[in-house]
């Protein structure tokens, strides 16, 4: 069975950088979103629009991905469960979601939301950096290439 990469496209600022990567590995790739969105003409990569709604996206790729394949997302909800299916969840600003780090990242957003539920301005995320896309494409490469060594190890001879 071969890596599969899923794109929670919905905002994402790296779709391109991560189509790059697809193709130089021959991954195939689905681009999840709500609306409709071009993409690059590959049978490698698909497009795939859900229903408007909150969390469709996301369950659509948690149903859909299995051990090994690597999801991109800023979503910390849907990275645990793409970690809990044993595959792999990288946030666009070149993040590896572990499962070390979850239980962290969860509490934080939980804190955030509770924060800003009291009327609260937190303010945004941080900017998107040049420096984030080169981290992203490292944290990419290096999670396809760990995963490829892994099932390379566990391959019958």
């Amino acid at each position: 069975m071969t890596i599969k990469i899923y794109i929670d496209a919905d905002a994402c600022p790296v779709k391109e950088e991560t189509y790059k990567v697809a193709l130089r590995y021959g991954l195939r790739t689905f681009v999840v979103s709500n609306s409709f969105m071009q993409i690059p003409i590959s049978p490698l990569i698909a497009r795939v629009v859900v229903d408007a709604g909150a969390d469709v996206a996301d369950d659509w790729i948690a149903d859909h991905v299995v051990s090994g394949d690597v999801v991109v997302t800023n979503d910390i909800p849907l990275a645990a469960r793409v970690l809990a299916r044993a595959a792999h969840a990288v946030a666009p600003h070149g993040r590896a979601f572990t499962h070390d780090s979850i239980g962290m990242a969860l509490a934080q957003r939980a804190l955030m939301e509770h924060i800003r539920s009291t009327g609260e301005t937190t303010g945004g995320p941080p900017p998107f950096m040049p420096a984030d896309r080169s981290r992203f494409l490292q944290v990419l490469d290096q999670t396809i290439n760990r995963e490829r060594r892994k099932r390379l190890l566990s391959a019958p001879p």
